[in-house]
């Protein structure tokens, strides 16, 4: 069993001033950029580009559900990771987890938030769903099943 630290990819930001609201703190919105982008770029990693993907297939993925907890608030230069995980694959759509986290100076972590991600994948010109191309999802299931066995293999004996 997966544990909560063992995700399939990290994806780092910097908190610019943008990203704050009056307060000085992360507006709580942008984690939900944060979350997208490091989903994109996981997706880049894996050959996967979504333009490209829409003009070849006709397809584009879409966010249809998320829910998020906010834990303790990133600042003005933070250095954020983002860290996903798919939770499951199906025909048309794909669960993730996502959480951010901040490295403390004393090499600690401190987890920011943490969302429940679910998109769906859908034809670009009608937005009904559709099933993830072939590809893709092989691509996805692939890097999971990477990311479960090296998580498996760095993780203590549950016997022990």
């Amino acid at each position: 069993m997966r544990g909560m630290a063992d995700f399939d990819t990290c994806w780092s930001i910097r908190v610019y001033y943008e990203d704050t609201d009056a307060g000085g703190v992360v507006f709580y919105a942008n984690y939900l950029k944060f979350f997208e982008r490091a989903r994109t770029e996981w997706l880049r990693s894996l050959g996967i580009e979504q333009l490209e993907l829409a003009r070849n297939t006709g397809m584009i993925f879409i966010v249809r559900a998320t829910a998020l907890d906010y834990l303790s608030p990133a600042r003005l230069d933070d250095l954020v990771v983002i860290k996903s995980r798919i939770e499951r694959i199906g025909g048309a759509s794909v669960d993730f987890l996502q959480e951010a986290w901040r490295d403390a100076p004393d090499g600690s972590s401190e987890l920011l938030a943490r969302g429940s991600i679910k998109i769906g994948c859908v034809a670009a010109d009608t937005l009904r769903p559709g099933k993830i191309p072939a590809h893709v999802r092989l691509a996805m299931q692939s890097a999971a099943r990477t990311a479960q066995a090296l998580a498996d293999a760095v993780a203590p004996s549950a016997a022990a």
